[in-house]
């Protein structure tokens, strides 16, 4: 097998600036997104600062000896050091906080963390399932059956995240490693593209282009032909059966 990759990124049609920020290690080793929140300097900073703490601790540490879960905690554990570390210096920037979605192909099967509304979506086939669960006000009344889903996708407080990088008192993320089969697709997302597309039209621009580059691309205008709201990320990675 061999892993196709591509990413994305556009402020859209209502931002002046882009406060998501996206990393993909050259050698397809790992993955990052990062939606980064508190004004755009504190949105972008968060970002940029949890995406370049991310790569850089993995970078090192690959080789180390560490478990993927390990890599995970710590890369996490870092990204959320500095952006606390950069609050406290810069008081300007003191409510800035990001999510984030690592992927690592570190053994035979991927694994990955987040937190936040940033998602990690597979698709099999013609079938489109979100993997992560949001860590927002909204995926929690949903699931404890206060809001009707139906309506969470209007309701006013659908972005309140209870959970974001930035915090002193973050609590533990879990790693989970991923199933994923020959074929399949992987797709890294800020809430810019869910926030204007259906899972269905997802699933119809990844199952129906071949070019990681080129969905990315389809992807990210038909999020903006919908409005572009807000900045939209997108990352694809394609597992693939080898000429």
């Amino acid at each position: 097998m061999k892993r196709l990759f591509a990413g994305e990124t556009d402020t859209g049609c209502v931002r002046s600036a882009n406060q998501d920020s996206y990393y993909i290690d050259p050698e397809g080793r790992f993955f990052v997104v990062a939606d980064g929140m508190g004004g755009h300097a504190g949105g972008e900073e968060a970002s940029r600062i949890a995406t370049q703490e991310i790569r850089a601790y993995l970078e090192i540490a690959w080789d180390q000896g560490e478990t993927p879960q390990q890599l995970l905690h710590q890369a996490i554990s870092k990204a959320n050091l500095a952006i606390v570390a950069d609050q406290n210096a810069h008081p300007i920037r003191g409510d800035m906080g990001t999510t984030v979605v690592i992927v690592i192909f570190k053994d035979a099967q991927p694994w990955y963390c987040h937190i936040g509304d940033s998602r990690l979506y597979r698709l099999r086939g013609a079938k489109l399932e979100q993997i992560t669960d949001d860590h927002t006000w909204i995926a929690r009344a949903v699931q404890t059956g206060a809001v009707n889903p139906n309506d969470a996708r209007s309701h006013p407080w659908r972005h309140m995240l209870l959970q974001c990088l930035g915090r002193e008192d973050l609590k533990p993320i879990e790693a989970a490693q991923i199933d994923i089969h020959p074929g399949d697709r992987l797709l890294i997302c800020s809430d810019g593209l869910t926030e204007e597309l259906s899972d269905d039209r997802i699933a119809y621009h990844l199952k129906s282009i071949r070019s990681c580059q080129q969905a990315a691309k389809a992807l990210v205008e038909a999020a903006k032909l919908r409005g572009g709201r807000d900045n939209i990320t997108v990352v694809i990675i394609s597992n693939e059966l080898s000429d």
